[in-house]
């Protein structure tokens, strides 16, 4: 006889649910958001089944709620991503991120020899769907940064 199993995470009291994120890009959200350097309790799985997706990622972390720049940073690299805010164990609030038009001191450019790169200016890019990817156009030399090559601040 056959049995199905699954497995069972703990809810969190107060904290925020990171869905949707594209299995291949959950070490990117990870690195982007410096989760390692936290102490909150944090739970991740990857390769999950997902029908919009294929496979994806999840996040789930205690007592951490972000910014509109961590946001928008995890816009960059997970588009279709879902963020879901839980307050006593209750779910209060469930939006998807928005990619923002412009990016602002976010994101570095790649262009070597970008005047970001040698003064002290802050970066800044227009955001350009391309499908299911990002691309960004730098403001100072139009350089056009794939989402695979992105350096986030």
């Amino acid at each position: 006889m056959k049995t199905d199993k699954k497995l069972r995470v703990s809810a969190i009291k107060n904290g925020t649910v990171i869905d949707h994120i594209p299995a291949k890009n959950l070490f990117k959200v990870i690195s982007i958001l410096g989760l390692e350097k936290m102490k909150n309790h944090i739970t991740f799985g990857t390769n999950l089944e997902s029908q919009k997706l294929g496979n994806k990622a999840i996040i789930k972390m205690s007592d951490k709620f972000f910014a509109e720049n961590e946001i928008n940073k995890i816009a960059l690299v997970a588009p279709e991503a879902s963020l879901s805010i839980i307050k006593n164990y209750q779910l209060v609030n469930k939006h998807a991120v928005v990619v923002p038009k412009t990016v602002v001191g976010i994101v570095k450019c790649v262009n070597p020899k970008c005047i970001s790169n040698h003064e002290e200016i802050t970066t800044r890019f227009q955001v350009i769907p391309n499908g299911e990817e990002i691309e960004l156009k730098c403001h100072y030399c139009e350089k056009i940064t794939d989402q695979d090559n992105m350096k986030i601040l």
